[in-house]
């Protein structure tokens, strides 16, 4: 700085709301946000999320809403995750290889009414294991990496054949998105994006979700071989450089607000899209804030997700993006 006070006044800019617009140094609009939505069998359905205040699964049609809903907010993306009956869930996950499973249908109906909305699909085994794990478990237990590969990439082809956008593997193997790129080449799907969750913590914070999508009751033991200690920064450097070598388009950090410093340093490294999940538990702790009367919801979403962007993000998975986007639509 060349001046000083009182010629320099810093406040000065602060002072009236068309001046704080001007010199905003980050823009948060609709077109940063994805919105997660949780599908389950049925017509006519909606299932409330007791620990997702506001959240609820819908069944195909009203996942076909909630698309139209996105595409009248400005939302450019939806992404879809599986409420899979026990029934229907297995030591092998073979599920998720069925071209007619819930998050086919839900694909192939979205894209139908609404094909100016991206999806985004989850790849891993969680919701279609009996055990509750994103992989194939060996008799002792452990996730096994190579075979479950193997799977991720049927489970990618098979949405991809449906009509996926972004194929997004959350489950943390190694090498699965070099597998996963060239399967989807070899298919000729050459513009379905790789939205990679390179550096994917395991966090307290997933609580929520594992009820959304039924796998919270049957898990076995933790996740912990396989998503990355939260004691580590460098590591996730290393996850994501991998990931972008093997060619992942864009790269996400999850959870969110607890690892803004990874964003940051991700973002500077690499100098690609990076996206955060503002996951369950992150929006659980605003909700319950809200209804405690601690916090007001509106300014605290709209907060929270300026962090992202501040801190680097391309855009934010968030369960706020319908009422964030009402809000910066208003």
């Amino acid at each position: 700085m060349t001046a000083s006070y009182p010629a320099l006044r810093l406040r000065r800019t602060r002072a009236s709301a068309w001046s704080r617009r001007l010199h905003a140094e980050t823009v948060l609009t609709p077109a940063d946000l994805i919105w997660p939505l949780f599908v389950t069998e049925g017509a006519g359905v909606e299932q409330p999320i007791a620990s997702l205040p506001g959240v609820s699964r819908w069944s195909v049609d009203g996942i076909v809403a909630r698309g139209r809903e996105a595409r009248d907010l400005g939302i450019p993306c939806i992404a879809l995750f599986p409420y899979t009956q026990v029934e229907r869930r297995t030591e092998d996950g073979r599920e998720a290889l069925n071209p007619d499973n819930l998050m086919c249908q839900a694909i192939r109906a979205l894209k139908d009414a609404v094909p100016e909305v991206g999806v985004l699909t989850d790849v891993a085994l969680d919701p279609y294991t009996s055990h509750g794990h994103d992989g194939l478990v060996d008799a002792a237990g452990y996730v096994v990496n190579d075979t479950t590969a193997e799977m991720l990439v049927a489970q990618a082809l098979n949405q991809a054949n449906a009509g996926a956008d972004i194929i997004a593997p959350s489950d943390m193997m190694d090498g699965r998105i070099g597998m996963i790129r060239s399967a989807l080449e070899e298919e000729s799907h050459h513009n379905v994006q790789i939205m990679s969750y390179a550096a994917k913590y395991a966090s307290a914070f997933y609580g929520p979700f594992r009820d959304a999508v039924g796998s919270r009751g049957l898990l076995k033991g933790d996740k912990k071989t396989y998503q990355m200690d939260n004691a580590n920064a460098e590591e996730a450097l290393r996850e994501v450089a991998m990931d972008l070598a093997e060619g992942a388009d864009t790269v996400m950090v999850k959870p969110g607000l607890p690892y803004l410093d990874i964003i940051v340093r991700v973002r500077q490294a690499f100098e690609v899209p990076v996206f955060a999940y503002q996951v369950s538990g992150e929006y659980a702790m605003i909700e319950h804030a809200v209804a405690a009367g601690a916090a007001e919801r509106d300014v605290m979403v709209l907060e929270t997700l300026m962090s992202f962007k501040r801190a680097g993000c391309s855009g934010v998975l968030t369960y706020h993006a319908a009422h964030a986007a009402k809000l910066l639509n208003g």
